[in-house]
């Protein structure tokens, strides 16, 4: 007959519990009432010091690895902080680039008022959309048309002075010849003797006068201005001062260059004259045949309007005519 293995008794999980918290409580008790020199204060004091130099060692070994591990963190926080200092500049500089373009934007208008409060005419603003690359056709689009009230020949001006005249007109925009175009040329005159000439354009971008004499005194750096002869342009409007003046024995004029009063890639606004050519007149110009006054007449147009008689004015505006 076998014999079976008695089951060992296991005492139900609630007496175990039961045990251990008795347990807990009377070592609590103990330890409160048997002071510094009791057991269990020596037996704490025997593991502390066992303890204590596995703690120092497991200090030591691990400063480095938290160190690195702080070092990362701060790393990965400065890189963070330095991206977005990065993107807080990039933003503050593109502000203050869009507040320095209305600054000059604003400053280049406020010019064109007080140019059109100067000359008291109707004139209507306009944007520069193209310039012309090519030298032999010095042209700018503006972007303003007849259905603005712009038409063929009227002037054209900058915030610092004359710049040419309207070519040609479509609805929306129009094309502007220069007065540095070869084939421009504006009644003008030197603003200290009052000689009248010629201002003609040419290749290279300088203004030529024509047709002062050899007795008239021009030093580089005089003023030239419209004349107003032809009634194109309003009396006394910039074009430009004085750069070379030459002369030789056999001239008959002196051959003087002058530099425009404004370089063709500054201009961004300008302001067109739209007033009619008797309030041209009546605001200080005297008329004349348009030969003299209007851009795109030829060099010999030019020369007989700089004349006074009246036959070579109307001689000046069949040249300009064709």
């Amino acid at each position: 007959m076998a014999l079976t293995p008695k089951k060992q008794r296991q005492l139900p999980g609630g007496i175990l519990l039961l045990i251990l918290c008795l347990l807990s409580v009377v070592i609590l008790s103990v330890w409160a009432n048997e002071g510094t020199a009791g057991p269990l204060h020596q037996v704490k004091s025997g593991v502390e010091t066992v303890v204590t130099p596995l703690r120092v060692a497991g200090s030591v070994v691990a400063a480095p690895l938290n160190a690195a591990n702080n070092l990362s963190e701060n790393v990965t926080t400065d890189s963070k902080t330095a991206e977005e200092l990065r993107r807080q500049n990039e933003e503050l500089q593109s502000q203050l680039i869009r507040m320095e373009e209305y600054r000059q934007e604003n400053e280049r208008l406020s010019k064109l008022l007080e140019l059109k409060e100067a000359y008291n005419l109707e004139s209507v603003g306009a944007r520069v959309i193209t310039t012309s690359t090519d030298s032999w056709n010095r042209v700018i689009t503006i972007n303003k048309g007849s259905i603005a009230g712009l038409s063929v020949g009227m002037p054209v001006m900058s915030a610092n002075g004359l710049i040419g005249q309207i070519e040609s007109v479509n609805p929306y925009s129009s094309v502007v010849r220069l007065i540095v175009d070869e084939e421009s040329g504006v009644a003008a005159f030197l603003q200290s003797s009052r000689a009248e000439g010629v201002l003609s354009g040419s290749v290279d971008g300088i203004l030529h006068l024509n047709f002062i004499s050899l007795d008239v005194s021009v030093e580089p750096g005089d003023a030239v201005i419209t004349s107003g002869a032809g009634g194109i342009y309003p009396k006394g409007i910039p074009l430009g001062e004085v750069i070379t003046v030459e002369t030789s024995p056999s001239d008959v004029y002196q051959r003087i260059t002058v530099r425009p009063v404004t370089r063709v890639s500054a201009f961004e606004e300008v302001l067109v004259l739209v007033g009619s050519e008797a309030e041209i007149v009546a605001s200080g110009t005297s008329a004349g045949g348009s030969g003299s006054g209007g851009t795109g007449a030829s060099g010999s147009g030019s020369e007989e309007a700089a004349s006074t008689s009246e036959e070579e004015q109307a001689s000046g505006a069949a040249g300009a005519d064709e």
